[in-house]
């Protein structure tokens, strides 16, 4: 039998190369899915999408974060685009995401016996987001060991960032080898038919497919 896998989908480029990396590794997959109160649904329409395809079981989660704190839950909050460069932590940081998302998700894991919770993070996350970083994963682990049965009997569940020394290039062909329909993915901020292709998200990804020499089908 298959050891069991959590693997936290966005529905963006990076979570889904994430899932096929695990299923790669012979995992069973079950994803989750979180909505948020996010800017838009677009991105959890395509998180189904990408887990209907990989013929993966998956759970969206409903919580609430009614106090906002970043642009991505609060419309009002200008995205700032084109890759700009930011001092400090950009307004997209959400306050504790990943907190609270790999807390699910270890929950989760724990309780269907999962040996491992699968996060599309990288390097161009965690040198922003304070939550993406390798150091945060490090002390999550901590948290693991110490804080759920299965740590405290000496079967920690493992959280994998297979994608954390990778730039967005470097994921788009480790993507593209291993199949990942990046069509049916969604990376920009705003939920309209199709990329704005003028935020930081667009940037970023445009800017990956071009190094990596990949014609992204989302762009016509």
């Amino acid at each position: 039998m298959k050891n069991k896998a959590i693997v936290l989908l966005s529905g963006g480029l990076d979570s889904a190369t994430a899932l096929y990396i695990a299923k790669a590794k012979g995992y069973n997959c079950h994803c989750l899915i979180f909505d948020y109160g996010q800017r838009h649904r677009k991105e959890i329409g395509s998180a189904k999408r990408i887990a209907c395809s990989a013929k993966c079981p998956y759970q969206i989660i409903k919580i609430s974060l009614p106090w906002k704190g970043s642009s991505l839950l609060d419309k009002s909050i200008r995205v700032k685009g084109q890759g700009l460069k930011v001092k400090g932590i950009p307004s997209t940081y959400v306050p504790g995401r990943n907190i609270i998302f790999l807390s699910f998700a270890l929950s989760y894991a724990e309780a269907i016996g999962a040996k491992s919770i699968f996060i599309g993070a990288h390097a161009q996350d965690y040198s922003g987001y304070p939550d993406c970083r390798p150091d945060f994963f490090a002390a999550f682990k901590n948290v693991i060991s110490r804080g759920t049965k299965a740590g405290v009997e000496g079967r920690p569940i493992k959280i994998e960032a297979p994608l954390i020394n990778m730039n967005k290039s470097g994921i788009i062909k480790a993507g593209n080898k291993l199949r990942v329909p990046f069509a049916l993915t969604w990376s920009c901020y705003r939920g309209g038919r199709e990329p704005c292709e003028k935020c930081d998200s667009c940037y970023y990804r445009a800017k990956g497919f071009k190094e990596a020499g990949v014609k992204d089908a989302l762009i016509k």
